[in-house]
């Protein structure tokens, strides 16, 4: 049953929000709940969406979903059925290695370029940053937990990056969001894994601090990389993340 607060569109509430706007407005809005849904695993590779379910679920009118489901079919993330129905698309090896690969390069980069201007508040941020997300780590399944982490984790990539031109940026912020359900794949279960990836963002702050351009290079590339590299292990052990391989080598970390 849905509740909230009656509008001209739908329901307020445990929804999708209204905001003042055109219709395009509201069919981004709910492209991007359906996103972070499946980015997160709420609606789980394999499963499938119908749009006039979700449409009552969410609290809008079946065109703004329609227009979302588009959008969501060209960015790979579901396939299209019959009957207005989706299928969310299982986790791609080559869509993995391609997302990392870009990452390793991009962020490599946009670290280089930050750690040369960052300010002492630059590292207060990220200190914050990393400070939230030890206290949000570990495998509980609190949903709302590991929300806080990932809310803290693109924080600190975001200081981390931050002297990037806008442009750059926001290659970098869309292939960050890409990439969740890889990192959450990563995480799912194994304490090793956040551990080792407290571990990383230390190093990473500690370069700062210290100025260690070299050092900060070094950590991010190897730290995406290693999180590729998890992931394909488990899902597609038979395949070669040469692309991840090859930014490695790219970027002087290989």
């Amino acid at each position: 049953m849905t509740t909230g607060k009656r509008t001209d569109v739908g329901y307020v509430g445990e929804t999708v929000e209204r905001s003042p706007g055109t219709g395009r407005r509201l069919a981004l809005d709910v492209h991007d709940r359906l996103r972070t849904m499946i980015l997160t695993g709420e609606l789980p590779p394999g499963s499938f969406i119908l749009q006039t379910e979700m449409a009552r679920r969410l609290g809008v009118s079946r065109t703004p979903m329609r227009e979302a489901f588009r959008l969501l079919q060209e960015e790979g993330l579901i396939e299209a059925q019959p009957d207005q129905r989706a299928k969310v698309r299982a986790v791609d090896p080559e869509d993995l290695d391609a997302v990392y690969g870009a990452r390793v390069l991009l962020e490599t980069l946009a670290v280089s370029l930050t750690i040369r201007v960052a300010t002492d508040e630059d590292i207060d941020q990220l200190q914050q940053a990393l400070e939230l997300m030890h206290e949000h780590s570990g495998t509980d399944e609190d949903t709302g937990h590991i929300d806080r982490w990932h809310l803290a984790h693109r924080e600190f990539h975001r200081v981390a990056t931050h002297a990037a031109g806008a442009h750059l940026q926001r290659l970098i912020t869309s292939l960050g969001e890409h990439s969740e359900r890889y990192i959450r794949l990563a995480q799912l279960g194994t304490d090793a894994s956040w551990v080792r990836g407290e571990k990383d963002h230390q190093a990473l702050l500690d370069a700062f601090r210290a100025r260690d351009h070299d050092g900060a290079k070094r950590v991010i590339a190897r730290h995406l990389a290693r999180t590729a590299l998890t992931v394909m292990a488990d899902i597609a052990p038979e395949c070669e993340p040469s692309t991840t391989r090859t930014a490695l080598q790219i970027s002087g970390q290989g």
